[in-house]
């Protein structure tokens, strides 16, 4: 077949063009060494280079607004939910008693949360709409 010939004549042009030895003839697998992809060769290596503030955007690791999907990996999106606190708390940077107050919530005030783990919901909250964790039973949960 032509088009096989022509497509195994580009191959083995690239594989006499690398650098790397070719499988010695009496190697177990018998195949030539492969040229490792590059950008060029359209294999570009994509990722989070210049990640949103994460005091305004939620993400973390295991978990992201579903709104950061083509800006952040993570393991799960989600969207997040309306909530108000039906009591006042502060709005901290980590999920404990002695992190940051990041600001104070009154209640009535909104709160987009999109975890409730361990007693802290995690959203976004305030008049910054600042990223942070609250008691989860301040949200009523």
């Amino acid at each position: 077949m032509k088009g096989s010939s022509a497509i195994s004549a580009q191959a083995k042009k690239a594989a006499a063009g690398s650098a790397r030895p070719s499988a010695k003839a009496g190697s177990k697998s018998g195949h030539a060494s492969r040229r490792t992809p590059s950008a060029e060769g359209g294999y570009p290596l994509a990722g989070v280079s210049n990640p949103p503030d994460p005091d305004y955007y939620a993400y973390r690791q295991d978990l992201a607004d579903v709104a950061l999907a083509g800006q952040v990996i993570a393991s799960h999106y989600a969207e997040p939910l309306l909530r108000h606190l039906v009591a006042a708390a502060p709005l901290r940077r980590a999920a404990s008693d002695e992190s940051e107050e990041i600001a104070t919530l009154g209640a009535g005030d909104e709160m987009l949360f999109l975890d409730d783990t361990r007693g802290w919901a995690w959203g976004y909250a305030g008049t910054e709409r600042r990223v942070g964790y609250v008691k989860a039973e301040a949200l009523g949960l």
